[in-house]
């Protein structure tokens, strides 16, 4: 703690003349606080998040398809067939026809209150809307049904109601809203300071966090993103909540069953299938569990790092993770860092190489070329063969776009970010050719 001296020309405080003034000060301001104890106020400004609730017996029956339209926000990611779909947050997906990258065609857009995360099997998409699960039969996306709703999957997130009010146990928070508030309120003219205070508003962003996973088991499964919270293996769904793994088993796709809720460690953020393990993505460090018995995943290892956000993907014997500063990440440390563990003895991850970078969020490796989203600071692109000088063998930097997740889809490279969702030609990964753009357009 710093100590605070004061200046060498400080007054002595133990003349009696000084004590004269004190005393006469002190009486001037209990004058001035009795005239106005009951006058006194303070303005206070503040930003608040407040929930946006919906009667489960409504969520249903707002799920719905609709005609393409403008994005307005961009979340998860996700690729299926000729498809790529976009949420956007707390309001549903985007579906874009992407048969031809260089103009993708944004065909319909699926209304799902509180949705943040999604995965596919094959023709059933599955769906969070809030505190529970949907599966949606999206063989004709502008025509979506609902096959079953599967409630308080993610419990977390159900509104129990408020002192008062016990009706409101029947809503669902499916989203929030963010409001600025200024008011005046009452002060008190005698206190130190400004007479006001602060109110601190925790942001949940635990459905923020989506991981390029590049499923390879057996089934018609999409592609989803490196910050995912959901993905498919076999015939499981996995959903990571903030301290498990939700296994959900899809057997019969349109029927999903719930499965097992294996713990994990706080703050579980991503999740990333790799042949037969999941390597989990939490705000301290990376998880491995075995998934060779998929009803019921196993822990092996962990190693830690410092605290931040922290996206993991894997290919060979390395995994590589990204690690951020920022308010959503909770963290005080100026830490922006991509870190490669060696995984090739499971139960011993070792970290072999830190390199720093500016502010690193999702990420994807193809064929030893590596991508990374630097949100404000773009995309870059490395040749990750020798992983001990990633940096010494940058490819590509897009700088001007924001990025914040990829999905490389064997040529093609899908990238998202605040501003719209880019795609690029990476079959020649030192000469990337700029294909399409759809762009973010904010409402005026």
């Amino acid at each position: 703690m710093e100590k605070k001296l004061l200046p060498t020309n400080a007054p002595d405080f133990k003349t009696g003349h000084l004590h004269v003034i004190t005393l006469v000060l002190y009486l001037l301001g209990m004058l001035s606080l009795s005239s106005c104890t009951d006058e006194c106020e303070t303005t206070v400004t503040y930003t608040t998040q407040e929930p946006v609730l919906l009667k489960r017996s409504d969520l249903v029956a707002a799920v719905k398809s609709e005609p393409g339209k403008a994005l307005a926000t961009t979340g998860k990611i996700y690729a299926k067939d000729q498809y790529v779909f976009v949420n956007e947050l707390y309001k549903g997906i985007h579906v874009i026809n992407n048969s031809n990258p260089a103009a993708p065609k944004n065909i319909a857009f699926i209304n799902i209150p509180g949705n943040v995360d999604m995965a596919i099997r094959d023709n059933i998409l599955y769906a969070d809307a809030g505190p529970d699960l949907l599966a949606l039969d999206i063989s004709d996306p502008a025509r979506v049904t609902v096959k079953n709703h599967t409630l308080n999957l993610f419990p977390t997130f159900t509104f129990t109601g408020t002192a008062g009010n016990p009706q409101a146990s029947d809503l669902l928070t499916v989203g929030y809203t963010t409001r600025i508030v200024t008011e005046s309120r009452p002060a008190d003219c005698g206190s130190s300071g400004s007479g006001g205070f602060i109110d601190f508003v925790q942001n949940d962003t635990r459905n923020f966090a989506s991981a390029a996973s590049l499923n390879k088991s057996a089934g018609s499964t999409g592609t989803g993103g490196s910050m995912a919270r959901f993905t498919i293996t076999g015939d499981y769904l996995y959903a990571v909540n903030t301290s498990s793994i939700q296994v959900v088993n899809i057997t019969q796709p349109a029927s999903p069953v719930r499965g097992s809720n294996i713990p994990t460690s706080w703050n579980t953020e991503t999740i990333f299938p790799y042949q037969d393990k999941l390597f989990l993505g939490t705000s301290s460090g990376m998880l491995i569990y075995d998934n060779s018995q998929p009803q019921q995943p196993k822990f092996i290892s962990a190693i830690s790092h410092f605290f931040g956000c922290d996206p993991v993907v894997v290919d060979g014997n390395f995994a590589y993770v990204t690690v951020r500063n920022g308010t959503e990440c909770r963290t005080g440390n100026n830490i922006n860092q991509l870190e490669v563990i060696d995984i090739s003895t499971i139960q011993n991850p070792r970290r072999i190489k830190t390199y720093t970078m500016q502010n690193p969020h999702g990420l994807g490796i193809d064929r030893e070329t590596l991508f990374l989203c630097e949100g404000d600071y773009g995309l870059k692109v490395f040749d990750a063969q020798n992983v001990l000088t990633i940096d010494q063998h940058k490819l590509a930097h897009f700088k001007d776009i924001h990025a914040f997740d990829v999905i490389p889809l064997g040529n093609t490279l899908l990238a998202v970010g605040n501003d719209g969702l880019y795609q690029y030609d990476y079959s020649d990964p030192k000469n990337m050719k700029f294909l399409s753009k759809i762009p973010v357009t904010k409402a005026q």
